[in-house]
């Protein structure tokens, strides 16, 4: 009889389910929370966006670059832009794309982690 790899045995039992149920959400702050809140996000092809929130403004970073945004009320998620690109979402998944061309720079991103 074969033996199976771990990683095959968990594809079989529903390991990867279970890790899914184990991650706990990262709630965004409100908006108005004049506490600064860091959050890393992981999007689609691996791609890392870190954002600060606080005080209606969003500092959000992606590769070598950094735009301060600002809160627009959205009635579906949220919303963070500048003139040139955009922060938006809801609940736990978010794109960062450019203003214009609409042109996602990262897409599907989720919470991984709370920075310091």
């Amino acid at each position: 009889m074969k033996r199976l790899s771990i990683a095959a045995f968990c594809l079989l039992a529903g390991c990867a389910q279970q890790q899914q149920a184990a991650i706990q959400s990262i709630p965004r702050p409100a908006p108005d929370n004049p506490t600064p809140t860091g959050i890393a996000y992981l999007c689609d092809g691996r791609k890392e966006v870190t954002v600060i929130y606080a005080k209606n403004r969003a500092t959000v970073t992606f590769g070598d670059k950094t735009w301060r945004m600002e809160y627009t009320p959205s009635s579906d998620g949220f919303r963070y832009a500048d003139t040139a690109n955009e922060w938006t979402g809801r609940d736990d998944l978010a794109t960062l794309r450019e203003l214009g061309t609409h042109r996602a720079l990262a897409f599907n991103c989720r919470p991984t982690r709370r920075m310091a």
